[in-house]
């Protein structure tokens, strides 16, 4: 079974037993969960997860599993949150109606909430085969999510007078990303420090990346509201570096993240990955796109 394949059946059972596995639940909250989750988007994170495992020999593919599971529920988790009129305000997501706006603000709250906790339990579940990796999982993951450096912590600086644009990147976006190559090092029984830079490097590309595509694309391409950064005057980096600036910017920290990648069985293997992620990464918007943002 390839990676994606993986990613998607292990999300498939998690919102199954989200949703009760037949047993009496609230339906409306119960089909949120499932538009919140299907179809995905790019599935990144997981994916990065899942090739740092079995570039370290992903010796436990049922743990993999559950953790590319789990960290991406705490993705779509935020992705709910976000798009909920007290942050981005946003009706569009993955090319279908927000969930607040398919199923209502209270419901979307709850989703939310529900991916969250649910992301912990499918982590749990995995952990009472595996302890000491699954405990090592769950802190990670933890950390990841709250405060203060976690996603939580991102999206809090957006309420800040004055922000650090590199903490605020680090914990919006980055912290899932040095997520996902720290929790896949762990599930095959590595140690994670040594794949930290990695994940920061991806994470930092990805926004400036986000940050393009944002200034760059219309609602049509991109799936979802456009030119939200500068709506909402938010930090980013087309903003800091200009286009130009931020474009380089973008390959230069991608080329960072290849030579990051720590000596393991499946090294070339995952560099492959890297370039690949990097080519989907790099915007290309056309000449009269990038001459309205220079």
């Amino acid at each position: 079974m390839g990676i994606s394949d993986r990613v998607e059946a292990a999300l498939e059972a998690a919102i199954s037993q989200g949703q009760g596995n037949g047993e009496a639940a609230p339906a409306k909250l119960a089909a949120a969960l499932a538009h919140a989750v299907f179809p995905g988007g790019a599935r990144i994170r997981p994916t990065i997860l899942l090739s740092v495992a079995k570039a370290c020999g992903d010796d436990r593919p049922a743990l993999a599993d559950a953790a590319a599971a789990a960290l991406e529920l705490i993705h779509c988790a935020s992705l709910v949150h976000d798009d909920m009129p007290c942050f981005d305000d946003a009706d569009i997501r993955r090319g279908k109606p927000a969930v607040h706006k398919a199923y209502g603000e209270p419901i979307a709250l709850l989703t939310g909430d529900s991916l969250i906790v649910m992301a912990f339990d499918v982590l749990a579940r995995a952990a009472e085969r595996e302890p000491m990796r699954g405990i090592k999982l769950i802190r990670i993951l933890a950390e990841s999510t709250g405060m203060p450096n976690g996603i939580c912590a991102g999206q809090g600086w957006e309420s800040e007078p004055k922000v650090d644009l590199i903490a605020y990147h680090r914990a919006k976006t980055g912290a899932l990303f040095t997520a996902a190559t720290r929790m896949g090092a762990v599930a095959a029984g590595q140690e994670p420090e040594a794949w930290t830079e990695l994940g920061a490097r991806i994470g930092e590309a990805f926004q400036v990346a986000d940050d393009l595509r944002d200034a760059l694309y219309d609602e049509e391409t991109l799936g979802k509201p456009a030119h939200q950064d500068e709506i909402h005057a938010r930090p980013n980096a087309v903003a800091e570096y200009g286009v130009s600036g931020a474009i380089t910017r973008l390959k230069n920290t991608l080329s960072g993240a290849i030579a990051s990648i720590p000596s393991c069985p499946g090294e070339a293997a995952l560099c492959a990955m890297v370039r690949a992620q990097a080519e989907r990464l790099t915007p290309i918007a056309p000449a009269a796109a990038l001459r309205r943002a220079v």
